[in-house]
C-alpha cells in the first residue's frame, strides 16, 4: 500500500504540475496545447469547441502588444483553470461525499492494495503480523463503506468531514462531536457543586472511548490529517480518507529513536522495520543484525550470572530483566541458631518463632523476645522508670513495680477536649461523661448531652446532588452532600443498553460495546459499535449455502450464502416418467403459478390489483423422446414422442396379397394378422405385373409387355417385345448418321480448344507488348495510337464463341429431324 500510496502522490503531483504549465506560443490558428487541454475539461460553454479555447498569440507586432494579449491571455487561462478545479472539486464531493457510496470493485482493489502491502511489511519483520492487526484493521475500516463511525452521535463518518483521532485508542470522531464533549466534561468536573477550586486548576477531560486524559489546551480547535502536518487536507479519491498523503514520521511506541516509513495513515504505527546490530540478553553470543521492532533476543544459552544467594549460578537460558531467585533446597539454621531445617537456597533468614529465654543481666528476668540474633540488652525493668500518669519517676529494683503518685491522671480524653480527673492509675481512662451544649452536624439544632455521644438530628437534607435530579435526604447531613449513588439508568445512544453509570449530569459515555454482524451461514463476522448493527449491511460472505435442498432433489447447485429463500432450482428434474425415462425438463417441484380470478372487481372505479403467484409443484411435463414406431400396416416407421407413441395409419393403400394371391388390398393402412407361408406374387422376374385374367398358380415367365431399346448414342430408340430383350434376342446399334454426328460433335470440340488456345496466346501477346511499351517510356498519346490500332471489333473477339454454339445446335436439329423421319 505504501508504493500505491506513493505512486498516487506522484500522480497526483504530476497532474497539478501540469495543470499550472503555462500558455505555449502557435505559429497557425487555434488555442495552445495547455489552455485547450484545460477548457476542453471545463462544463463551461467558453471551454466548449475550437473556439472556446485561449487564443493563439501571433509571432508579429510590437513587444507591447505581445505582451498585452499575453497577459489576457493568461488571465482567460486562470480563468479556465479556476473553473476546472472548482468543477473537479464539486464533482469529487458529489461522487464521495458519503463512504457508503462505493462500489464493490473498488473494495476489491483496496483490499488487494492492504494484502500486498501487509505482505511485504510482515516479510520485513520475520512473518510476526501479530502487532500489524490494528494497523490493518484502521486502514481496512477507512476504506469501507459505513465501517467508521463516530460513538458520540452514533453516525457514519464521511469522507468530507472534520475529524480527531485519539491518540490513545485512535478512534475517530466528528470534530463539532469532540468539542462539544470535552466542553461538558470540563463542566462537569470543574463545578462549583462538586469541587471548591472551580477556575483555579486544570482539569483534563477524558476521551468517549478509552478515558486518555487531555489537558484543556488539547481541545481540538482545527483539522488535522492522521500525522499532524497538514492543516485541513484536501479530499482526494486516491488517498485514504483524511490522510494527506505523506510519509507519516511518528515516533514508534515505545519510542526506538526511528519514525515511521508508511504514507499518513489512521492507527497505530506498526513496528519498526529498521536493521540494528544487538546482541543478546546475556552479551554471551556476538551481535547480529535484526529488525528493530524485534531487537531484543536469546541465544538460548545457560545465564551463567551469580544468583542472589551467592552459591549458585543461574541456569535459566539467556533471558532479560534479573535472574530469578535461586530455585535450590539447603539446610539452613534459624537467627537463633537453634533449629536446623531444609529451606530454599533463596531465603536463607528465617526466625523458628522460639522465645529466646535467656538469663538478662540482672539475674532476675528472662528475653521474652522470639528468636533474634545478637546480645539481648538490657532489662526492660531497670534504671528510672515512671509512674502510670508520667508525672513521678522512680528508682526501684526491677523485682518492684512503679507504685502510682496519688496525683490526678490529667491525660487528654477520647474527645480531644477534657482531661481525666481520676488519680494516677493503670490502664486505659474512661469515657468522658461531661455534658456540653452540643451543635448538630447540619447546625440547625443544639442539645446539651454527654460528651462521648454525637449529636445527628432527625432533619434530612433538602440540598440537589452533583447530578442535578435527585435529593440529598441524608439526615444531618454537614452540607458536603457525597455524590449521588442512584445508578443512570438512561438508554445510551445504541438503544439497546442502559448506562451503569452512577447517576450524573450531561450526555452519557458511548456504548462500549460492540455488536457482531454476521452473514447468514455466521462464518463471516463484521465488528460494528453497538447501535450500527441495524443500518449496516451484512458482511458479504464467500462460503457457499449449506441449506439443505427444498426439492426431490438430494443437494442444491453450488451458491454463495445469502438471506431470504434460495433461488429457484435449476436441475434437470430426473424423475422417473410412467414410461420409465427420465424426466429431461428444469426443476419444478417449487414453481410460482398465477392465480386467476380469485378477485372480481366491485366495478370500474376499482384498481387492480397485482396478481398473486403460489409456489406449488407443477406434474413432469409428458414424455418427449422420441421412438421408432412402425404404421399399422408396417409401411414405414417414424420417430413419435415417447406420450403418443403407437400404431397409426400411414394414409396409404395396404398392398398386401389377398387370398387370391393374385390381388392386392386397397383400403387404406390398417392392422393386419400375419399368415405364415403368404408370398407376393403379383409381379414378374421382369419386374412387371402379369396381364393374364385373375388365375391361380405362378404367372406364365414369358412377358409380352413392350420396352424402348435405345442405341449406345442414345439418338435412336426402338420398342421391343420384354422377354426377348431380356433374353438378348435383339439389339439396336448405330447407324451411318450416328457416327456422322459423333465425328462432328469431336470436330467442334477440337474448335473450340483450338479457338481457346489462340485466345490465350493473342492475349499474352497483348500482355507482353504493354509490359514493353511501359519499359520503353513511350508517350501518353503514342501508346493511345498503338492501342487503337491493336485493338480488334466485338465481332472478331467474341465469333468463335458464337459460331461454334450456333453451329453445334443446328447439327443436334438436323440429326433429329432425319430421325423423326425415319
Amino acid at each position: 500500500m505504501e508504493a500505491a500510496w506513493r505512486q498516487a502522490g506522484r500522480g497526483r503531483g504530476r497532474a497539478r504540475a501540469s495543470g499550472q504549465a503555462g500558455i505555449g506560443l502557435c505559429a497557425r490558428g487555434g488555442a495552445s496545447g495547455g489552455a485547450a487541454r484545460s477548457g476542453s475539461g471545463s462544463g463551461s460553454g467558453r471551454g466548449r469547441g475550437g473556439g472556446g479555447g485561449t487564443p493563439c498569440i501571433p509571432l508579429t507586432g510590437s513587444s507591447s502588444s505581445l505582451g498585452a494579449r499575453e497577459l489576457s491571455s493568461q488571465k482567460k487561462f486562470d480563468e479556465i483553470k479556476k473553473a476546472n478545479q472548482a468543477a473537479a472539486k464539486k464533482f469529487v464531493e458529489d461522487q464521495f461525499s458519503s463512504s457508503s457510496e462505493e462500489d464493490e470493485d473498488s473494495e476489491g482493489k483496496h483490499g488487494k492494495i492492504l494484502a500486498k502491502t501487509f505482505t511485504t511489511y510482515t516479510n520485513q519483520t520475520d512473518g510476526d503480523a501479530s502487532e500489524l492487526e490494528r494497523t490493518r484493521q484502521y486502514v481496512n475500516e477507512a476504506f469501507q463503506s459505513g465501517a467508521l463511525t463516530c460513538l458520540i452521535c452514533i453516525a457514519s463518518v464521511k469522507r468530507n468531514q472534520a475529524v480527531w483521532s485519539c491518540s490513545g485508542c485512535f478512534c475517530i470522531f466528528h470534530m463539532p462531536c469532540i468539542q462539544k464533549w470535552a466542553k461538558d466534561s470540563l463542566f462537569l468536573i470543574s463545578s462549583p457543586l462538586t469541587d471548591d477550586d472551580f477556575g483555579k486548576k486544570d482539569y483534563p477531560w477524558p476521551c468517549p472511548k478509552c478515558r486518555f486524559e487531555y489537558k484543556r489546551s488539547e481541545t481540538p480547535t482545527r483539522y488535522y490529517c492522521y500525522c499532524g502536518k497538514v492543516e485541513d487536507p484536501e479530499l482526494d479519491p486516491w488517498l485514504v480518507p483524511h490522510s494527506c498523503g505523506q510519509v507519516c514520521e511518528r515516533e514508534f511506541r515505545p519510542p526506538c529513536g526511528h519514525k515511521c516509513l508508511l504514507l499518513c495513515h489512521p492507527g497505530p504505527c506498526p513496528p519498526c522495520p529498521k536493521m540494528v546490530t544487538i546482541a543478546c540478553y546475556c552479551k554471551k553470543a556476538k551481535p547480529v543484525p535484526r529488525r528493530c521492532s524485534t531487537k531484543e533476543w536469546s541465544c538460548q544459552l545457560p545465564c551463567g550470572r551469580k544468583l542472589p544467594c551467592g552459591q549458585h549460578s543461574c541456569e535459566n537460558p539467556c533471558h532479560p530483566g534479573d535472574c530469578q531467585s535461586c530455585p535450590r533446597v539447603s539446610k539452613q539454621r534459624c537467627v537463633c541458631g537453634r533449629q536446623i531445617t531444609e529451606r530454599l537456597c533463596a531465603c536463607p533468614f528465617w526466625q523458628c518463632e522460639q522465645v529466646c529465654g535467656r538469663t538478662l543481666p540482672c539475674g532476675n528476668h528472662t528475653c521474652e523476645q522470639v528468636c533474634h540474633s545478637g546480645p539481648c540488652g538490657e532489662c526492660p525493668r531497670s534504671g528510672k522508670r515512671p509512674c502510670p500518669c508520667e508525672k513521678s519517676m522512680f528508682f526501684l529494683p526491677c523485682t518492684e513495680d512503679v507504685p502510682t503518685c496519688g496525683d490526678s491522671c490529667d491525660k487528654v480524653l477520647e474527645c480531644g477536649i477534657h482531661r481525666c480527673s481520676q488519680r494516677c492509675h493503670r490502664g486505659p481512662c474512661e469515657i468522658c461523661r461531661q455534658e456540653v451544649e452540643k451543635q448538630c452536624r447540619c447546625g440547625k439544632h443544639t442539645k446539651r448531652m454527654p460528651c462521648h455521644k454525637p449529636y445527628l438530628c432527625e432533619t434530612k437534607c433538602t440540598k440537589i446532588r452533583d447530578c442535578q435530579k435527585h435529593q440529598c435526604k441524608r439526615k444531618c447531613c454537614s452540607g458536603n452532600c457525597p455524590p449521588c449513588d442512584q445508578l443512570c439508568g438512561r438508554t445510551l445512544g445504541c438503544r439497546n443498553h442502559k448506562c451503569p453509570s452512577v447517576c450524573h449530569r450531561g450526555s452519557c459515555y458511548p456504548c462500549p460495546e460492540t455488536v457482531a454482524v454476521l452473514c447468514n451461514c455466521g462464518k463471516t463476522v463484521l465488528k460494528v459499535p453497538c447501535g450500527r448493527e441495524r443500518s449496516t449491511k451484512p458482511p458479504k460472505c464467500k462460503e457457499l449455502c449449506s441449506r439443505p435442498p427444498t426439492c426431490h432433489h438430494p443437494s442444491q447447485e453450488k451458491h454463495s450464502c445469502h438471506f431470504g429463500p434460495c433461488p429457484a432450482c435449476r436441475q434437470s428434474c430426473q424423475k422417473v416418467l410412467k414410461c420409465g425415462h427420465l424426466c429431461p425438463a428444469s426443476c419444478h417441484d417449487e414453481a410460482l403459478v398465477k392465480q386467476t380470478g380469485l378477485h372480481q372487481p366491485a366495478g370500474p372505479w376499482e384498481q387492480p390489483s397485482e396478481p398473486a403467484f403460489i409456489q406449488t409443484a407443477l406434474p413432469c411435463p409428458p414424455c418427449q423422446i422420441p421412438l421408432l414406431t412402425e404404421c399399422l400396416g408396417q409401411h414405414e416407421a417414424s420417430p413419435l414422442p415417447c406420450h403418443s407413441a403407437g400404431p397409426y395409419s400411414c394414409k396409404r393403400f395396404c398392398g398386401r396379397l389377398l387370398d387370391c394371391k393374385n390381388h392386392t388390398c386397397m383400403k387404406e393402412c390398417h392392422k393386419f394378422t400375419k399368415v405364415n407361408g403368404n408370398t407376393d406374387r403379383q409381379k414378374l422376374p421382369c419386374g412387371h405385373r402379369c396381364k393374364e385374367i385373375c388365375h391361380s398358380g405362378d404367372c406364365p415367365q414369358n412377358c409380352n409387355q413392350k420396352v424402348k431399346l435405345r442405341c449406345p448414342c442414345k439418338r435412336m430408340k426402338k420398342e421391343l417385345q420384354c422377354s426377348k430383350v431380356r433374353e438378348g434376342q435383339v439389339s439396336l446399334e448405330c447407324d451411318t448418321l450416328c457416327k456422322e454426328m459423333k465425328r462432328k460433335a469431336s470436330e467442334i470440340k477440337e474448335a473450340e480448344a483450338k479457338a481457346a488456345i489462340e485466345e490465350e496466346k493473342r492475349r499474352q501477346q497483348a500482355e507482353l507488348e504493354a509490359f514493353e511499351n511501359r519499359l520503353k517510356g513511350r508517350r501518353k498519346n503514342k501508346r493511345r495510337k498503338d492501342d487503337v490500332e491493336v485493338e480488334l471489333s466485338v465481332w472478331q473477339k467474341y465469333k468463335n464463341f458464337i459460331m461454334l454454339p450456333v453451329c453445334g445446335v443446328a447439327v443436334v436439329m438436323l440429326a433429329w429431324l432425319m430421325a423423326y423421319n425415319n
